[in-house]
């Protein structure tokens, strides 16, 4: 008897793939996912300290505009807009991010009796201004008014120019370490 003769058919696009290639590839595949949900992480946290760092903004913009209304409607005089170290009404050195006393200027002595700013977000319904709005006290902030005069060019001070500096300091929950948003300025004497 005749030996059976076996017939190859081998077509050349037709191979598939091995195992090895598959499992190198679903190993390419899960490094792409893991790291795209390390950046997904990464976008929730900075969306968390947005706000943060939004509240540091509106609270030194709101010491600074306080600062500019009493200039303007001449509640006090240009020598009481200075530290209380030198001679003003501002006090020195980080105080909590309390809302303006009876005199109505953000950062002065009588800041204390009001109690710490709180900001109010609508509740649940979204709504603001209904029963459901939920308060925050803002007494992770504090803020420091430094009002130093203006120097020349000669490094003499400008009697009619003082720079401010309004820093707020906060620890955003993340984070776990201070941040500080700074707003400088110049203030003149003259309106």
């Amino acid at each position: 008897m005749k030996p059976a003769k076996t017939i190859r058919c081998a077509r050349k696009g037709e191979q598939g793939f091995s195992l090895i290639e598959v499992v190198i590839s679903m190993v390419i595949m899960t490094v792409g996912l893991v790291s795209l949900l390390g950046v997904f992480g990464l976008a929730m946290a900075a969306t968390q300290n947005s706000q943060q760092t939004a509240v540091a903004k509106q609270l030194a913009n709101e010491a600074l505009e306080g600062i500019l209304t009493a200039r303007e409607t001449n509640n006090v005089t240009w020598d009481q807009i200075q530290n209380t170290g030198a001679g003003g009404i501002f006090l020195s050195g980080p105080q909590p991010a309390d809302c303006a006393g009876v005199d109505g200027i953000i950062g002065t002595a009588d800041d204390a009796a009001c109690g710490p700013q709180k900001l109010v977000l609508p509740g649940p319904d979204g709504i603001y201004g209904t029963a459901d709005d939920v308060t925050l006290p803002l007494t992770n902030y504090q803020r420091t008014i430094a009002i130093t005069p203006a120097l020349d060019q000669s490094n003499n001070p400008i009697p009619t120019l003082n720079v401010v500096t309004i820093t707020v300091t906060y620890t955003p929950p993340t984070a776990k370490i201070a941040q500080n948003y700074v707003l400088n300025t110049y203030i003149s004497q003259y309106r």
